[in-house]
């Protein structure tokens, strides 16, 4: 008989930890999108149906102190490929303090609305006073720093059937700004919303750029981030949400990594208070499908930071125990994945040459930081309800 002993135990522990941490990493970052191709061509049989006419949309722009892009975005908006009879563009400004309000007003006789809500009371709740005020079948929500294609308009509206309450068009990035580690991770991202979508139906939506039919749409609450619960309640109700990669829209990166690791943060805290008011779509007893892609692709996502932490600590204490040959190889891994995204740091900070191949690295352990602040965020109790505009000059 083989004794225990308080070794063996914490050798147990250890290649527990590290078994099951490292299989949730690979799992939401490559089994998942796996395991959704794999059915795409062995089980799909999703037909798109288009509509016959254009519906009447309106194009509702998000804005709060813009005044550097939003004439650009509106004069994007009044070029788009849609009868002038059955767009209507609404720009709501959360409080905005700088001339944003009466650049919007210059456009009045262009058939472009200002709606201006006082108190800074943050995009969401702003999003379901302007679908109150609009009577349009179709509402799209965009950024006002989010520039579309000429027929992103067209190709959102006529992903629409019956049952299809909510379309998400394709967000890109520009390749001149100086953090490659966000456009690598956003086509990785619309690869596998791609996926969701032929496979049965997506289960977030992209701020940037997307519809929801009138009917179908469920006011959020203020501190909920609109584009991720929409398209739950939704999903809730019985409808689908669907994709369309031919709906473009364009935006710069974030213009350096301090921006966009606070971004990081701001949406996760926001992603785990509004998850938890969810618990029936978490549930694979309930909703099989939707749980499996919300642990998959968003609840395991956001604890990667935890796995990585646990499966650094785990593998050095059993090179310490165990078999230092076997175990030395994925530390060795590790330490090489950690020191290019050192370099990257200091590549950010211009002391070495900027190079994908450490920024990459460097834009990954940075997003899992911002990850873990926003859990943190969470499990302290406190959420973020207003958004601050980034520097677009």
């Amino acid at each position: 008989m083989i004794q225990i002993t308080p070794l063996i135990s914490l050798e147990i522990i250890l290649v527990a930890t590290f078994i099951l941490c490292l299989s949730s990493m690979l799992h939401t970052f490559f089994f998942y999108p796996a395991t959704l191709y794999l059915y795409n061509r062995l089980c799909s049989s999703d037909q798109a149906v288009q509509l016959d006419k254009l519906p009447s949309t309106a194009l509702i722009i998000a804005a709060y102190n813009e005044e550097d892009v939003i004439a650009e975005k509106i004069e994007n908006s009044l070029k788009l490929e849609y009868p002038t009879d059955r767009l209507n563009v609404v720009v709501f400004s959360d409080g905005s303090d700088d001339t944003t309000d009466e650049i919007v007003r210059s456009y009045e006789n262009q058939n472009v609305t200002l709606v201006r809500i006082e108190g800074r009371v943050g995009k969401t709740e702003c999003q379901n006073r302007v679908a109150k005020l609009v009577d349009e079948e179709i509402l799209v929500f965009s950024d006002a720093n989010s520039m579309y294609e000429p027929d992103a308009l067209k190709e959102l509206v006529r992903g629409f059937t019956p049952r299809i309450g909510c379309v998400v068009g394709e967000l890109r990035y520009h390749d001149s700004s100086n953090v490659e580690g966000e456009s690598v991770y956003w086509r990785y991202e619309s690869r596998i919303k791609r996926l969701e979508s032929a496979t049965s139906s997506l289960i977030t939506g992209n701020g940037s750029i997307y519809a929801v039919h009138a009917e179908s749409y469920v006011p959020q609450p203020a501190d909920a981030i609109s584009d991720f619960t929409e398209p739950l309640s939704i999903l809730r109700n019985g409808g689908l949400v669907k994709y369309a990669p031919k709906a473009v829209a364009w935006e710069e990166t974030e213009k350096n990594a301090t921006n966009e690791l606070n971004r990081r943060i701001r949406i996760v805290t926001r992603s785990w208070n509004s998850i938890v008011r969810y618990p029936d779509l978490l549930n694979p007893l309930s909703h099989p499908r939707i749980a499996y892609q919300l642990w998959s692709h968003k609840v395991l996502r956001w604890l990667s930071p935890v796995f990585l932490l646990a499966i650094a600590v785990s593998n050095v204490g059993l090179v310490a125990l165990s078999n230092p040959t076997f175990y030395t190889i994925p530390l060795v891994g590790q330490g090489v994945f950690y020191s290019l995204a050192v370099a990257g740091y200091f590549s950010e900070k211009g002391y070495l040459k900027h190079r994908a191949i450490i920024h990459i690295p460097f834009y990954f352990i940075q997003a899992n930081y911002g990850m873990f602040r926003g859990l943190l965020n969470f499990l302290q109790g406190s959420n973020v309800i207003v958004w601050d505009t980034s520097d677009r000059t």
